[in-house]
């Protein structure tokens, strides 16, 4: 009895299982089975995509390029003075604001001068005095040479009158010194700007002493109309530079900010440095900007963009649509019976977006942009328009193909 019920549960069991499988079947069959009309007319099946495929393309054209060299430089100013006091005194006036613009000659600061208009005046005094005790000595030396031409006195005595006006005009001599030596340390006491540039921090304050010696500046100037840039470029890209360097060419070069959205300043490479660094294998460049609107700063880093050459009415492709493969870089071009073909290029130079190529395709000729890796030579090709793709699509429930039994189509 018990080996009966156990056939009778097994053979239950596989009745269900098959029952099972059935309607897994026609499950199946409903769910394929409307999507083989549309699937005709497209070309495309449920589990492979037969039919074209959607591709963005892009026109060949043709504009001058410029082919540039990119590297990081570092702003430098041209002249960079630490201003300091040249006297000893208190600081008694400070003139300047932080940060303004100034001239060559203008007045920073004042170091008191009342001590040394004393010793201007003691430097005129000695010199007056000095001046009036030879001019008496000449007049002696005058008598005296009347009296030698008489043969009434010694010549002993002519010569020691002589030695006397000759020893006052060496004081003379000396105390004109002494009052310019006065007069220049009186003019020391007015600190002007030797260069002119951008003030930096002001570092001493109104009534400190200072003193010719002392290691911290009253400020600081840098140079920044002009300022130069010097940034390094790879051993490599050296010959095309010397190249038109040698034939005079002037360069020009552009420095943007770290994230190369907006450019600082235009200038043109000024020189080259006169030996290649081993270490590096890099060699070093100053180019030159004017700075009229002062967007470079001492020590800031920009990205530099050196543009060795324009080559005009070059031939242009989108960066996107280049390849790369075994047998080189290349690119798929879609003829007018929308098929694509594989064409190698010869890629020159790029500046991130477009590409200059020097063989390979012709002005006018459509390249894939994006849908290429289900690409191959041959291929059929749908070109999608990008004014349509960018169009928003209406949400829609997942399951509402099911219910209407409309098919599922795949892009």
């Amino acid at each position: 009895m018990s080996n009966a019920s156990a056939t009778s549960a097994k053979t239950s069991r596989q009745w269900l299982i098959g029952l099972t499988l059935l309607a897994v079947l026609f499950l199946l069959l409903w769910w394929f089975w409307p999507s083989a009309p549309q699937s005709q007319q497209t070309g495309r099946g449920r589990f492979g995509d037969m039919g074209p495929t959607p591709v963005r393309v892009a026109e060949v054209r043709q504009a001058d390029f410029a082919i540039e060299l990119k590297a990081l430089g570092t702003v430098t100013a041209y002249n960079t003075v630490n201003v300091r006091s040249r006297v000893d005194g208190e600081l008694v006036k400070v003139l300047f604001t932080e940060g303004q613009q100034v001239k060559a000659g203008d007045l920073l600061a004042v170091i008191d001068p009342r001590s040394y208009e004393v010793a201007l005046q003691q430097a005129q005094g000695a010199l007056q005095e000095n001046q009036a005790q030879l001019k008496n000595a000449e007049l002696d030396l005058s008598r005296y040479e009347g009296l030698y031409a008489e043969d009434s006195i010694a010549k002993q005595t002519l010569d020691t009158q002589r030695a006397l006006v000759n020893q006052y005009r060496g004081s003379i001599k000396s105390n004109q010194a002494d009052v310019a030596t006065a007069k220049l340390n009186l003019d020391f006491t007015q600190i002007r700007a030797p260069i002119s540039g951008r003030l930096g921090l002001r570092q001493l304050d109104v009534g400190n002493l200072v003193s010719s010696g002392d290691t911290t500046p009253l400020v600081v100037i840098t140079q920044t109309d002009p300022i130069s840039v010097i940034f390094t470029i790879p051993e490599g890209d050296l010959p095309a530079v010397l190249k038109r360097v040698r034939n005079d060419v002037t360069l020009q070069v552009e420095a943007w900010d770290r994230g190369e959205r907006l450019k600082l300043a235009d200038g043109v490479l000024e020189s080259l440095d006169n030996q290649i660094d081993t270490t590096t294998g890099t060699v070093k460049l100053k180019a030159r900007f004017e700075n009229a609107e002062q967007m470079l700063f001492p020590n800031q880093f920009v990205n530099v963009r050196l543009r060795v050459e324009t080559r005009e009415a070059a031939t242009i492709i989108p960066s996107s649509s280049l390849q790369f493969g075994n047998r080189g870089t290349f690119v798929y071009v879609v003829d007018g019976e929308n098929k694509v073909s594989i064409r190698l290029v010869n890629a020159a130079a790029s500046n991130g977006e477009d590409t200059l190529v020097e063989e390979g395709v012709q002005p006018g000729e459509r390249l894939v942009l994006e849908g290429s890796d289900r690409l191959r030579d041959g291929a059929e090709v749908e070109v999608i328009d990008p004014s349509q793709a960018e169009q928003p699509t209406p949400n829609a429930a997942p399951d509402s193909s099911k219910r209407a039994g409309s098919p599922r189509t795949d892009a």
